[in-house]
């Protein structure tokens, strides 16, 4: 069988960022869903303007925010650089969600009916080498007696098939509750934050959790934010800066 090995070209670089590598801080970010950039051979997937910059191409306002994070925790981001129109890091290859034929209203042409050479060149191209990196950084700082708690920021649309959102800030985990539950215990009464909202382990969004947090007993957790709080730069500042009193108070009592 031939199989597909152009899916990224020498214009479009790497397949993943890493972003203050050298942080000393025990948070691991990561953002699966950071860009919306698609890679030049891919052409536009059959779809508009509109909706390659909707939220089904990227989490408007995730990286920005994941970047204010790995300022103030002092913490190494690692960052998927290609749209998960293209392939989503947050799901396995086997799953539907991967490589999706159509996400909310929008049909994705580009994705219908993919032979196993386009999938196994996408995934080969985008999704092992994120999760490599990913999986490289827990094994050298392991190797050197450091902590990591991983934490993957997200950001989620207010309006979805019609219906409108009340969460402002999802708090997430898979079967690994701890920083989850001592976030929660100190969200307080500036945000609407729910547990597990709008999605949940059922949902298939913990894929990143399940992979490198679960197996090697790392405390983790999954923060959702609602896209209309990141909009401005006020708006990105006051979730950063609530996120991260929310995070070292969590980690706090989880160390105690």
């Amino acid at each position: 069988m031939l199989l597909r090995t152009d899916i990224l070209s020498a214009a479009d670089g790497d397949a993943v960022s890493v972003e203050s590598a050298a942080a000393a801080g025990d948070v691991l970010l990561v953002c699966e869903h950071a860009s919306r950039t698609l890679p030049q051979r891919a052409g536009d997937l059959g779809l508009s303007e509109e909706a390659l910059s909707s939220h089904i191409a990227w989490d408007p306002g995730a990286l920005d925010l994941a970047r204010m994070l790995s300022r103030s925790l002092d913490a190494t981001l690692v960052a998927q650089r290609f749209s998960r129109l293209i392939y989503d890091c947050n799901r396995p290859p086997e799953s539907p969600a991967a490589m999706p034929e159509k996400s909310e209203i929008y049909d994705i042409p580009g994705n219908h009916d993919l032979d196993v050479a386009e999938r196994y060149a996408r995934t080969a191209a985008l999704y092992i080498p994120f999760h490599d990196r990913i999986d490289a950084i827990i094994a050298e700082r392991k190797a050197a007696g450091r902590r990591t708690v991983l934490v993957t920021v997200h950001s989620f649309t207010p309006v979805y098939m019609g219906r409108h959102r009340e969460v402002e800030v999802g708090i997430l985990h898979d079967e690994d509750s701890r920083l989850a539950d001592a976030m929660l215990a100190g969200a307080g009464a500036g945000f609407r934050v729910e547990r597990n909202e709008p999605y949940g382990p059922q949902d298939g969004v913990t894929h990143t959790l399940r992979l490198h947090g679960l197996p090697s007993g790392l405390a983790n957790v999954m923060i959702e934010v609602r896209n209309d709080l990141l909009k401005d730069e006020a708006g990105k500042q006051a979730m950063a800066s609530y996120l991260t009193g929310l995070l070292q108070e969590g980690l706090g009592r989880i160390s105690s």
